[in-house]
């Protein structure tokens, strides 16, 4: 068979539109061409609005698949979570056991989108002002950039292609570029993206009416910071990009964001409807032209029925209590006053607490005195499930106790409340959606990056930003009501601090996943879980951690997604390479 024949069955690279435009990728046959596409300006904007559309949406049951939480639905044979925690997958059946499938030829397909529209864009001969065509030309670079970053926290080292695919493409001649290679791919296209004008028609730090989801100069920063982010960090670095140049981008980023009128949520909530403004953010939407919320960056996807898939077993059409977080989870918070609970374990199982005994916690009161964020984000053991008295009864024997049989109860002892609005049921949908992007991350990939490069107390002034790592940090604990984190910690204490609050701040938001991952602390964190089991008897009440079984997910190979094995098969014919990721050889 000819080699351009084969070509053919590449689909991870050419790929099918299955979009609702997929008409507009056909050859002329009699019914349109691109010419005719791109001589109009409805179908030119039908087309790009057709690039949308292909990055996986952001979900809390990732959490699942960390140390964040143990799923309810571990108590089903076969389910996605029994299989994942007995690290029963292989790369043939991956797809239908991982957080989202495996997107690599839908992402591939986003970016073979993106590439013909920057194709024939430059070519076209559809009447629009130079303006609107240089705003579609940059929010397709962005996307592009967005697909990419996609790609690479899943797959690594992915191949990179910027114009579309003959039909006689030589596929012998690809190859796969390094993490940093498309890094820099990716901060191009930004680049590219932030040289047009700040306009409306061009590409606007604004979102106008009816652009809710359109790409803006603020995703540009948001893409730039986390790929660089990530390029700096151990799993990936090459030297391509240090942690100074990562704090030079990163400063940039949220620098750029705060002189254009982002800045965290800070609405406080009225009585009865949330308890702080961080629980508050999570249960707002973000589609408003940022007239409420100056926070997010942007939202990918809708609300999630965490009443339905999230919640309590007393709501009512509640199916599943879903990600159940785990008691290490928990222990991360710290207490009110600013002090570590817990400091860490006595044994390897984890249920001898080291307590921090001048931070004033009680282990027979546990849940007292706590971050506020724990209580925006947990439903725990006595705690105010409607803000209006009624308590959550998470004891043995409780109406929201301990199940190791029922899917619609907790795991763990605790249930997931971030993004759970009590007022939200089946009559009335009001829960709250994942932000892909918000100013929070950004506050923290630039302290990342700054205490790595030059300590956590030295004033960065790039991009006349004028904050430190610990100052960064520190405005994230402010809108948290959070006593600030004192100066003069060693790089390794403010590190060990730093990532805890990155763990409670994002909880539940994707990051941890790839967080871990990406600091190669995976065997340290996911070997197992525990939770706590608690007794009542009359008014007082025991408290006993249990650890549940080692998962078999936390070794080497689950630090990417493998590349579906088919598509692997096609590109070793084609070009005698091995595209699969360690580990996933089946």
């Amino acid at each position: 068979m000819k080699l351009y024949e084969k070509i053919l069955y590449a689909s991870l690279l050419i790929g099918v539109s299955t979009s609702c435009n997929k008409q507009l990728d056909l050859p002329s046959d009699g019914r349109i061409s691109m010419n005719e596409v791109f001589s109009d300006y409805n179908r030119t904007r039908g087309y790009l609005n057709s690039c949308y559309g292909y990055a996986p949406m952001p979900d809390v049951t990732r959490s699942s698949f960390t140390d964040e939480a143990q799923d309810a639905d571990d108590v089903i044979d076969g389910s996605k979570y029994t299989m994942w925690y007995g690290g029963n997958i292989t790369t043939t059946s991956f797809a239908s056991y991982s957080p989202d499938g495996s997107p690599w030829s839908r992402l591939y397909e986003g970016v073979r989108k993106c590439n013909v529209f920057l194709s024939e864009i430059k070519t076209a001969s559809v009447y629009a002002s130079e303006e609107e065509k240089s705003g579609w030309i940059a929010q397709a670079h962005t996307l592009r950039a967005l697909y990419y970053l996609q790609l690479i926290k899943r797959y690594g080292s992915v191949p990179i292609f910027e114009e579309p695919l003959a039909i006689d493409h030589d596929f012998s001649q690809d190859h796969k570029s390094s993490f940093s290679e498309v890094v820099a791919f990716i901060m191009n296209d930004c680049d590219e993206a932030l040289k047009v004008d700040d306009t409306r028609e061009g590409f606007s730090w604004a979102i106008y009416e009816n652009q809710f989801g359109k790409m803006t100069r603020a995703i540009a920063y948001a893409i730039k910071s986390q790929a660089v982010t990530y390029a700096a960090s151990s799993l990936w670095t090459d030297g391509t990009y240090s942690w100074a140049d990562a704090t030079t981008i990163t400063a940039e980023a949220l620098a750029a964001c705060l002189a254009n009128d982002y800045k965290l949520f800070d609405v406080k909530p009225a009585e009865g409807i949330a308890q702080n403004a961080y629980a508050l953010y999570f249960i707002t939407s973000s589609n408003d032209q940022r007239s409420v919320d100056k926070e997010t960056i942007y939202q990918l996807g809708g609300q999630m029925l965490m009443w339905k898939n999230a919640g309590l077993p007393t709501n009512p059409g509640m199916e599943r209590a879903g990600p159940n977080p785990s008691q290490e989870l928990i222990d991360s918070y710290e207490m009110a006053n600013g002090e570590p609970a817990i400091l860490g374990y006595a044994d390897a199982d984890h249920l001898q607490p080291e307590i921090n005994t001048t931070s004033g916690y009680d282990p027979n009161n546990p849940y007292e005195g706590r971050d506020p964020r724990f209580y925006a984000s947990i439903y725990f053991n006595g705690a105010d499930r409607d803000l209006a008295g009624k308590q959550v009864e998470t004891f043995v024997g409780g109406n929201e106790g301990i199940s190791s049989t029922d899917r619609r109860f907790t795991r763990t002892g605790y249930y997931l409340r971030k993004f759970n609005n009590h007022r939200s049921g089946s009559s009335n949908n009001s829960d709250g959606a994942v932000r892909l992007f918000r100013l929070g991350e950004l506050y923290l990939n630039f302290a990342e990056a700054a205490y790595q490069s030059v300590g956590p107390d030295v004033v960065v002034e790039e991009a006349n930003l004028g904050l430190s790592a610990r100052q960064a940090v520190n405005t994230i604990r402010a809108r948290a009501e959070m006593p600030a984190i004192q100066k003069g910690l060693t790089k390794d204490a403010f590190e060990k601090r730093y990532r805890n609050e990155r763990r409670v701040e994002l909880a539940f938001e994707e990051h941890r996943y790839f967080d871990v991952r990406r600091w190669e602390i995976l065997d340290q964190t996911d070997k197992f879980i525990t939770g706590m089991r608690i007794q009542r008897n009359g008014t007082n009440l025991t408290y006993t951690r249990f650890k549940f079984r080692d998962r078999g997910s936390s070794d080497e190979k689950f630090l990417l997604y493998p590349v579906d094995q088919t598509e692997v098969n096609k590109i070793f014919e084609l070009t005698g390479e091995n595209w699969q990721n360690p580990g996933w050889l089946d």
